[in-house]
């Protein structure tokens, strides 16, 4: 396939404009000095300086997906070439209507089926210029090891709450497989780098498939502008930690500028997971939560996908649909249908929803030959043991529900195994009374909402089910705490799908409710599912993302680091990037310098564990003393006595101790004091308060200086210590309102001095 930059050439070379063409296009932002952009086109834009958003219409889209949102089948003519189509199913097709009517988009994704080799270039062309597609074609074993391995043997199950606690669950790591998925993932990066302006165009990635592109395209263009959104649940930092690659993964992500997930569980999961593993925090600030990450802001958006409610609704008025809903409407006729639908996999929690309808018959025999479970089971996404597994034990319950009460006429159980058109599934949503989703984990399922615009219905369906146009709208839903709609859905039944009892009574109060209820129930959910569909959460999305990425214009960056731990840093752009050439040349022509130099993490590593100064420091320390046209000092916050001790044997150093609370210009001087104090009593006063949290924190620790009192907190757990830090303080503020100190926090301390100290 030819490059998109090759191809532009050759377009603009022959006269022709490029085929993707935005209207009256824009000159593009050039580099004016080093890591600043400016514009050429000052009369067209709003300025560097303009908070005014942008059209989303104006700017074109990258949708990036494990997936093409197409369907593809050979030909029946027997030429051996492929006929491909939208798949109307898919989300990333979906999402569209929420981008504007005149949104250029670009799919960026693999296709289904497998391409022969020979045939690739052909296909790709097509896509591109029938679909707007640019297809990744990964080789067959490299994307086995990629979505069966690494993705659903590892992610998958750690992101659903499954620890490989033996090799048959979910099996140890692999590394082949973890070099698998970065190879697929460089092959995505290098698709969008055929198409993308990274000047103009925003970079949507799409879940767990995908978390390393960020760097890899972030590597590429330091200003892309790239929005991401997990799909899946992220789990508690105590589940995720466990992961080998945890840090790589989560430096990843935050080389985006926006990161999505469907609930404020699961944005509080990765909060976590930064604070804890990165030591990254967090701040909320008019409403928007970001992460400080180098000088960049990362965004972090938090709103549940919706449905397509277009697709929905044409499919309530097909023919095929009413004449589906009048068959099983005299098929159930004098029963209560209650309705699962879900994949027949380990988390969807199938068996437990059938344990608990046992329990229904059992303890409520009136409820025997009149109530009827429709259970629809999708094949499952995945393969393995553990599906197997899930289908054996669902047969088997099933089975012996319907031996211990089957009636003539009456299977309790009916469970559907064999894939439904969707009109089908429509019908038995239509029908259904109550619609149960139990699944022990999942991310946004979107089974109740479908149900709710199904419940809703229409006169044609009306007319089927005998009702009469003007009848009111009912609807119940019992719902998994544990899935990512829960929230969403105030007027569902709420249960612990581990807790078969309290499943069972939820079956039984949906099915008893009074009517009017379910009215009210149905018609909150309603209005809130008609109104958050697909197209709202899309253009929610991508407002966000503009205003994430406004101020990439306006800061100065640099990319460091290698391979995952690749990031960039963003600075002011005033900031000058200090030339050691320069340095050097001012050093060799002046005659007086003062060279000050913190001691703490400069001239000491952060990481390590000795505080005392190497015999190299010293001596480079001893060789700028020794020259007469320097005046050397070191800074610290360490104490007088100590600081003298490391470096007794340079005697032309001046000293700073305690933050320069002592000074003293040599080693001949004698020490002084910036601030005179005539008592430090109020130490008396701080010190028990200090000790009585040193022994509720953990790792928390007093450093007792001359000059004041330090409480450090840096090796206790990270939120603890955190909070401990803030009571702290408060504590203290309190008891020396009156003292002529002052209390300040500061990175993992909290500091007692004499005030107007440095």
């Amino acid at each position: 396939m030819v490059s998109r930059s090759y191809s532009n050439l050759l377009d603009l070379a022959s006269g022709q404009s490029p085929s993707f063409s935005q209207g009256s296009k824009r000159l593009p932002r050039v580099a004016t000095v080093a890591g600043v952009l400016s514009e050429l086109d000052d009369e067209n834009s709003n300025g560097a300086g303009s908070d005014a958003p942008s059209s989303l219409s104006q700017e074109r889209m990258i949708i990036v997906g494990n997936q093409l949102p197409l369907r593809a089948h050979r030909r029946s003519d027997g030429s051996g070439g492929w006929n491909f189509s939208w798949d109307e199913d898919s989300l990333l097709l979906q999402l569209k209507d929420g981008l504007g009517e005149d949104a250029q988009v670009i799919y960026v994704g693999s296709l289904k089926e497998e391409i022969d080799p020979s045939e690739q270039d052909e296909v790709a062309q097509t896509l591109l210029e029938t679909f707007k597609c640019v297809p990744a074609f990964i080789p067959p074993e490299l994307f086995s090891k990629f979505y069966h391995g690494f993705c659903k043997q590892h992610l998958w199950p750690l992101f659903h709450y499954m620890l490989p606690l033996s090799p048959d669950l979910g099996g140890r790591f692999d590394r082949s497989l973890w070099q698998a998925y970065l190879s697929v993932n460089k092959i995505f990066a290098d698709k969008v780098m055929e198409v993308i302006n990274p000047d103009d165009d925003f970079v949507w990635v799409h879940d767990y498939h995908l978390m390393v592109l960020p760097t890899f395209l972030r590597k590429r263009f330091n200003r892309v502008k790239l929005g991401f959104f997990l799909h899946s649940p992220f789990p508690s930092s105590e589940i995720y930690r466990t992961l080998p690659i945890r840090d790589e993964l989560l430096r990843a992500l935050l080389n985006s500028d926006l990161i999505g997930f469907h609930t404020f569980d699961y944005a509080r999961h990765f909060l976590s997971c930064c604070s804890r593993m990165l030591g990254i925090s967090y701040q909320s600030k008019r409403g928007y939560i970001g992460i400080e990450y180098y000088g960049r802001t990362v965004s972090i958006k938090i709103l549940p996908v919706g449905i397509h409610m277009g697709q929905i609704q044409s499919v309530l008025y097909l023919p095929e649909t009413g004449s589906k809903v009048a068959e099983l409407r005299d098929q159930f006729r004098g029963q209560t249908v209650l309705l699962g639908v879900d994949d027949m996999d380990i988390f969807k929690g199938i068996s437990l929803k059938l344990l608990a309808f046992e329990q229904l018959l059992i303890q409520h025999p009136d409820k025997r030959g009149k109530v009827v479970l429709v259970q629809i089971a999708n094949p499952a996404r995945g393969r393995g043991k553990d599906v197997q597994e899930v289908q054996s034990e669902t047969y088997a319950t099933v089975t012996r529900i319907n031996q211990a009460f089957r009636r003539p006429g009456y299977d309790p159980v009916i469970l559907i195994d064999i894939p439904l058109q969707f009109y089908e599934r429509i019908a038995y949503y239509v029908i259904a009374e109550c619609c149960l989703v139990t699944a022990v984990r999942d991310g946004m399922n979107l089974i109740p909402y479908e149900y709710i615009i199904c419940r809703q219905g229409n006169e044609k369906l009306d007319n089927a089910l005998g009702l009469k146009p003007s009848a009111p709208k009912k609807s119940m839903l019992v719902v998994s705490e544990f899935i990512g709609c829960s929230p969403s859905l105030s007027g569902a039944i709420r249960v612990n799908p581990w807790n078969i009892e309290a499943v069972s009574e939820a079956m039984d109060s949906a099915l008893i409710v009074s009517e009017e209820e379910k009215q009210l129930r149905h018609e909150k959910h309603y209005k809130y599912v008609s109104t958050h569909d697909v197209a709202y959460w899309a253009h929610s999305f991508l407002q966000d993302l503009e205003r994430a990425c406004r101020d990439h214009v306006r800061r100065r960056c640099w990319g460091i680091g290698f391979g995952l731990g690749f990031r960039v840093i963003a600075l002011d752009p005033n900031f000058r990037k200090l030339s050691v050439d320069h340095i050097v040349s001012a050093y060799k022509r002046t005659k007086n310098r003062a060279i000050l130099l913190d001691f703490d993490g400069t001239m000491m590593l952060q990481s390590s564990i000795s505080t005392t100064p190497s015999t190299e420091a010293v001596a480079i320390l001893k060789s700028l003393c020794s020259d007469p046209k320097n005046v050397v000092f070191i800074v610290s916050g360490k104490g007088k006595n100590t600081l003298s001790e490391w470096f007794s044997s340079c005697e032309k150093l001046g000293i700073a101790a305690e933050h320069g609370y002592f000074l003293r210009p040599n080693g001949e001087a004698e020490w002084e004091t910036c601030i005179p104090v005539p008592d430090f009593y109020w130490k008396q006063i701080a010190e028990p308060v200090m000790k009585l949290y040193t022994e509720t924190t953990d790792g928390s620790t007093i450093e007792t200086k001359e000059s004041a009192l330090v409480w450090n907190y840096q090796c206790a757990d990270w939120d603890f210590g955190s909070c401990q830090a803030k009571e702290l303080l408060d504590h203290l503020e309190s008891v020396l309102a009156n003292e002529p100190v002052s209390v300040k926090s500061g990175q993992h301390i909290v500091e007692v001095k004499p005030q107007l100290a440095l």
